[in-house]
């Protein structure tokens, strides 16, 4: 057997990643986003911080892109480039402080930045300025900086488009089109900064299977008018999965 494959299926706690993968593969089909937000808290509790937010870039990467032509449609590219300009000095900036962090404290940012969203999204909290190119790119920047830190770049992303016009299809196209990128960046960066190893890749590609099945049944659940639904329901799974990963959990 392959050292790296030896060594992913050697990894203790690999069976919670991999229904973690399922439920952010759910999660991330019929809402656009969210995936980071179900899987980093369990994922924090069984690998190190570098090595939780590795396998979910390289995961979250591959899974959705049979998503990304139609959003590609659907959306609007133009808007994602600022996103992507903000983004850019600031995912750097982040992976720094990720190497940095306790894990412990990388724990309880996961979690409480899980949860913080979900809360504000419950009730309903959106921006009521203005919505020009320096408040599009300074979300982007936002987005680098969290997601470089804690593989949880859509919060500030997904607060940012609460305030949109835009219908549910097309926030959800937008979503799925900029998370990709990010994942893009922090694959780029981790890679340069020797943080991807083939035995985290090979854990990458096997929970890639459940995730791809997953994130493809939610989109194919996915209905506009059910809009409402989806949203209590991936609103649930992402603050069952920020408490479940609590440090203060035993086991």
């Amino acid at each position: 057997m392959p050292q790296p494959l030896a060594e992913a299926l050697a990894l203790p706690g690999l069976w919670v990643l991999g229904l973690a993968a399922v439920l952010a593969g759910l999660v991330r089909g019929f809402s656009g986003f969210g995936s980071g937000l179900v899987y980093m808290p369990i994922a924090g509790a069984v690998l190190s911080p570098a090595q939780a937010v590795a396998v979910l870039v390289v995961m979250d990467l591959l899974g959705p892109l049979a998503n990304l032509p139609g959003a590609l449609r659907t959306g609007t590219p133009r808007e994602i480039g600022l996103l992507g300009l903000g983004m850019l000095p600031g995912l750097p900036l982040g992976v720094a402080a990720l190497f940095l962090v306790d894990p412990s404290m990388f724990r309880w940012s996961v979690s409480l930045i899980a949860l913080a969203t979900v809360a504000a999204l419950v009730a309903g909290w959106r921006w009521h300025g203005p919505r020009g190119r320096s408040l599009t790119m300074a979300t982007g920047f936002m987005s680098g900086l969290v997601g470089g830190a804690t593989a949880l770049p859509g919060p500030p992303v997904i607060l940012y488009y609460m305030a949109s016009p835009l219908p549910i299809a097309q926030v959800r196209a937008n979503l799925t089109m900029f998370l990709l990128m990010v994942d893009l960046g922090l694959v780029s960066v981790l890679g340069a900064s020797g943080q991807l190893s083939w035995a985290l890749a090979t854990v990458s590609l096997m929970l890639l299977v459940p995730f791809s099945l997953a994130n493809g049944l939610g989109s194919a659940l996915f209905r506009p008018e059910r809009a409402r639904a989806y949203r209590l329901l991936s609103w649930g799974l992402i603050a069952a999965s920020a408490i479940a990963g609590l440090p203060f959990w035993k086991g």
